[in-house]
């Protein structure tokens, strides 16, 4: 008589799950730096990253999360910052600068797309072309006037310092031209005391023929 069949993957009766409580108990948290302990947000929404793989002409998913515009409290430099879901890894990480434009999707009100010269998500930074999707048309706005704001609060920073430069180099080209008209007018008073001892001697040879 041949034995019945037993499923291996039947739960038993006597089988039992035991749980045992681990002997040394880790309660101290490690601390992780972001390298955005420096900066404060300035604008903070929920939007999916695309980029463009040349080499098959096609859109790739980067991610889903927060996209975020970060400012640093002491030099007031606007990033770009966008942490996927979850695994919190870094999407995009750029700085927002006055040459980036950002264009319409085709057939769509709620996408942008522009290009970035260094995107530091990766090491070494690469060029990218990224798309941005956001939920309505309302939000996709929203993101490009602050974009567009940070643009302004960059390009004002980086104009200021040759504004200075351009205000300082008149003074000293003045300061310049002060030793030489000094020079100019010393000359004509040599030309005089030259010319003295010149009217002496014929003076003196007048009286001579006398």
């Amino acid at each position: 008589m041949s034995e019945p069949v037993v499923d291996a993957l039947a739960p038993r009766d006597e089988e039992h799950d035991p749980q045992f409580e681990p002997v040394i108990k880790l309660t101290e948290q490690v601390e992780t730096k972001t390298n955005e302990e420096d900066e404060q947000v300035v604008f903070k929404m929920r939007a999916k990253l695309f980029r463009f793989a040349t080499e098959s002409s096609e859109w790739k998913e980067r991610g889903t999360g927060d996209v975020r515009l970060l400012q640093h409290k002491e030099t007031k430099k606007i990033r770009l910052v966008m942490r996927r879901d979850k695994t919190l890894k870094v999407c995009a990480n750029h700085a927002i600068t006055s040459d980036m434009r950002l264009q319409p999707n085709i057939g769509s009100d709620r996408s942008w797309v522009w290009k970035v010269a260094a995107d530091y998500s990766e090491n070494p930074p690469t060029s990218e072309t990224l798309a941005i999707r956001f939920a309505n048309a309302e939000n996709a706005q929203q993101f490009k006037d602050e974009f567009e704001k940070a643009q302004k609060s960059n390009a004002d920073l980086t104009g200021a310092a040759p504004e200075e430069k351009k205000e300082e180099a008149p003074a000293a080209e003045e300061k310049k031209e002060e030793p030489a008209a000094e020079e100019t007018k010393e000359e004509p008073k040599a030309e005089e005391k030259a010319e003295e001892p010149k009217a002496e001697e014929k003076a003196e040879e007048e009286k001579k023929e006398e």
